[in-house]
């Protein structure tokens, strides 16, 4: 036995990790036995379940991950439980990821207090904002949010009107004001604004492709007409293109006060709860507020000077002065602005994201963010020549680290953005990968929140200085999380296949040399590979993008031989009993 555990501790890390996970496979998975909710609170978290994940049939014993789950939707859980009086946070979600454990964590106490009136006054700007105006944008009031909608034919616009009014008072963020003194931006909370926000255009008169062309215009003229100082952060118009004719109905938001992750999924839910109400003739009535806004912002202020925060600092600059292999480009001297910015697309099939987001799971017992950035590392690894690889993850922010705090119904701008560096090792293949890019990703402390409030809220403007002269990644990755759940099949409203205007000031600067963002829509995965044509060629971009799906897809591959034909895995196993 001695020799045996020698020989375990001889193993490579990747490997040690690896050859646990072969063995967890055995054991884990969704649980193929159906058992019924059994209590109240089992079955209303099985409805919930049910409705957020997309599955017919929730069994007490299943698995959370196991049944597609990630980060994004356990928030959506949250707020739905919430609503129905159960009291649960995030981490609770993953530390007990069956509808059985987490059914006895939940409780029936009261929610937080928070304010039921509009919130004003001062509010401290967040890591990701402090962020933002650290870019210095050439016209930092044009950098949007945006979405276009189908909206049934024969609208009134004032009921749309109306709606969104509720949502100006529900949504703090949205009357946020920004002023810059001394060189200093700071932020304000206004009890309400001024009018200007929404407009009708009437362009029934003209041909379809005549409406196409004017939406188009007329949403460049309004993504560029925000005011950080005056006005709100919105706006909204309707445009009515004939009688028998879906409208139109545009949303602009200012990303200093929402995120596309779970901000925008709030207020799209709201809409379409609004308009369901006022169709019935009902009086609109939203779900309940959540922590504010600014009372979040204060209270990170103060957790951002706490000793627990300023243990994570030895982690954030572990590495601080290795500096990662430079993205290569085509064209050295070119500039990286927004005119420039040009997308590659690429996607995994219906049958290979179904198996991406329930097989995966339970096999590999990760995240699927967590398979994501192993393709992603796995395909720049190669582009570059190293194995070593530093990415900026976007993530929701959304963490658990406040007593007393509830911000699943929160609207802002709540997304953290952090270094992480992925060391690939000895590893060949992306399934070799995969269980050491988890182990490196689910290392970083409280899923990466402490890197912006360390860099930006922390009085000792040392530790802001030590971490700005860290190596800054060029690549930034988010998974936006499953956009089908966005518009329900019973949603009044669609995607609507015109252009809403540029969202960036075209002439403005990218942040990043590339962006690489993914959802899943139309059951599918979409992986879109952002970059500047000034820096890159498409077939280089094309190039890493489709090493990027291959590496995906041979994790894929070894789901399906482990519970079919499971060569591949075997062989796998084999290579590590060898070393043994």
């Amino acid at each position: 036995m001695s020799d045996l555990l020698n020989r375990l501790e001889q193993l490579s890390p990747e490997k040690r990790e690896l050859l646990n996970l072969l063995m967890k496979q055995e054991s884990g998975g969704r649980q193929t036995t159906y058992m019924a909710p059994r209590t109240p609170a089992e079955e209303t978290l099985a409805a919930i379940w049910s409705q957020v994940l997309g599955v017919d049939r929730v069994g007490i014993y299943d698995n959370f991950l196991a049944l597609g789950g990630d980060s994004i939707q356990s928030i959506q859980i949250v707020a739905k439980a919430h609503k129905a009086g159960l009291q649960l946070n995030t981490n609770q979600l993953f530390e007990h990821p069956t509808i059985a454990e987490l059914a006895t964590e939940a409780n029936t106490t009261a929610t937080p207090q928070v304010e039921l009136e509009p919130v004003a006054g001062f509010v401290p700007l967040t890591p990701i904002q402090h962020w933002f105006f650290e870019q210095n944008f050439l016209k930092p009031h044009h950098w949007n949010q945006s979405i276009l909608l189908a909206v049934q034919p024969g609208q009134d616009p004032t009921q749309i009107e109306i709606i969104f009014q509720h949502l100006l008072r529900q949504h703090d963020a949205l009357r946020l004001r920004f002023e810059q003194q001394d060189r200093i931006w700071r932020q304000m909370s206004e009890p309400s604004v001024e009018p200007g926000w929404f407009s009708t255009w009437n362009l029934s008169s003209l041909e379809e492709k005549g409406q196409a062309s004017a939406i188009a215009s007329i949403a460049t003229d309004l993504q560029a007409s925000l005011n950080l100082s005056q006005g709100c952060l919105l706006k909204v118009a309707y445009f009515d293109l004939g009688a028998l004719q879906p409208g139109r109905l545009l949303i602009i938001v200012h990303h200093l006060a929402v995120e596309a992750v779970v901000s925008f999924r709030i207020l799209m839910e709201d809409i379409q709860t609004a308009y369901q109400q006022l169709s019935r003739g009902d009086t609109i009535c939203l779900p309940p507020k959540t922590t504010s806004f600014q009372q979040w912002a204060n209270q990170l202020d103060d957790y951002a000077q706490s000793s627990e925060l300023q243990q994570e600092l030895a982690y954030w600059l572990a590495d601080a002065q290795s500096q990662p292999a430079q993205l290569p480009v085509d064209h050295p001297n070119g500039a990286n602005t927004e005119a420039s910015t040009r997308i590659v697309t690429v996607s995994l099939t219906s049958a290979e994201t179904d198996v991406l987001l329930r097989t995966v799971p339970s096999v590999f017992h990760t995240q699927i963010h967590e398979v994501l950035l192993t393709g992603l590392a796995q395909s720049i690894a190669e582009w570059t020549g190293t194995r070593t690889v530093l990415i900026d993850l976007d993530s929701h922010g959304r963490e658990d680290i406040l007593e007393g705090v509830d911000i699943s119904r929160t609207v802002g701008w709540f997304t953290a953005l952090f270094p992480v560096r992925l060391h690939l090792g000895t590893t060949q293949t992306a399934v070799e990968a995969l269980p050491l890019v988890k182990q490196q990703v689910r290392s970083i402390p409280k899923r990466g929140i402490g890197y912006g409030l360390l860099r930006y809220g922390c009085l000792d403007q040392a530790i802001g200085q030590k971490l700005r002269e860290r190596p800054q990644a060029e690549i930034m990755f988010n998974y936006l999380g499953q956009f089908d759940q966005i518009l329900p099949q019973s949603s009044p409203f669609q995607f609507a296949p015109e252009s809403c205007g540029p969202l960036y000031n075209p002439d403005g600067h990218r942040t990043h040399c590339l962006q690489v963002l993914s959802r899943v829509f139309g059951g599918q995965l979409q992986v879109s590979w952002l970059y500047s044509e000034h820096l890159h060629q498409q077939a280089t971009v094309e190039r890493v993008a489709f090493d990027c799906m291959k590496a995906l897809r041979s994790i894929l591959d070894s789901c399906r031989s482990s519970t079919g034909d499971r060569e591949a895995y075997q062989e796998t196993r084999v290579q590590v009993e060898e070393e043994l």
